[in-house]
């Protein structure tokens, strides 16, 4: 039987991270077709509302019922605007292990919200879930992302070389890709544990009935 990640909200300090609504089409739209968005991940540029909406309703749900996965839209507590997603695939049940990337709309970047949302999300991983292993990777060359591993604990384990496609702006205006290492990084729920063996600074979780 195929496990499930289920509807949740989890709440963080300045933070509520909750399942994709179509309420965030425009947002999510407008944050995909920023430069470091296109250059660092595959997302079809440009980016449309249209595909957006897609996303939401079919791709997000199907990947979550299907076990592989889970999209979750991260949100301003205060103001509930849409900063950034943190994505959950290549979800392995067996193995407890999961991957988990992260991307933050530009107006948000530079406030620690990809760090604060990332650690949130392998502590419900990791207490709630009972996952064992959570897995990172970022391109060679996005400091940035790495960053946001070394800052919630992960650990580096080695470079998977040639694996990663960037993109980079050719004369024209358009998009080419170049081949770059993936940095692999990792999480266990030891490297979250204080001293006195328990998870830190546990975050509130929220169950959802049924997705939006």
């Amino acid at each position: 039987m195929t496990s499930t990640f289920p509807n949740i909200s989890i709440s963080t300090e300045r933070l509520v991270l909750r399942p994709l609504d179509t309420d965030d089409v425009p947002a999510l739209a407008e944050m995909m077709n920023d430069e470091q968005v296109a250059a660092w991940t595959d997302t079809p540029q440009p980016f449309t509302e249209q595909a957006a909406r897609t996303w939401i309703t079919e791709h997000a749900p199907a990947e979550r019922t299907a076990g592989r996965g889970l999209d979750l839209a991260v949100t301003e507590f205060l103001t509930q605007r849409l900063v950034g997603i943190v994505r959950l695939t290549k979800t392995d049940w067996h193995v407890r292990s999961t991957e988990l990337s992260y991307i933050i709309a530009p107006w948000a970047r530079g406030e620690g919200y990809a760090s604060e949302a990332a650690l949130a999300t392998a502590q419900w991983l990791f207490g709630d879930q009972k996952l064992e292993r959570v897995e990172l990777r970022t391109a060679a060359d996005n400091t940035a992302s790495q960053q946001v591993a070394q800052k919630i604990g992960c650990i580096n384990e080695g470079v998977l070389r040639n694996a990663c496609i960037a993109h980079v702006r050719t004369e024209d205006g358009g998009w080419t890709d170049v081949r770059t290492d993936f940095i692999v990084w990792s999480l266990l729920p030891e490297d979250l544990e204080g001293a006195d063996g328990q998870p830190a600074d546990t975050a509130g979780f929220t169950a959802y009935t049924d997705w939006n």
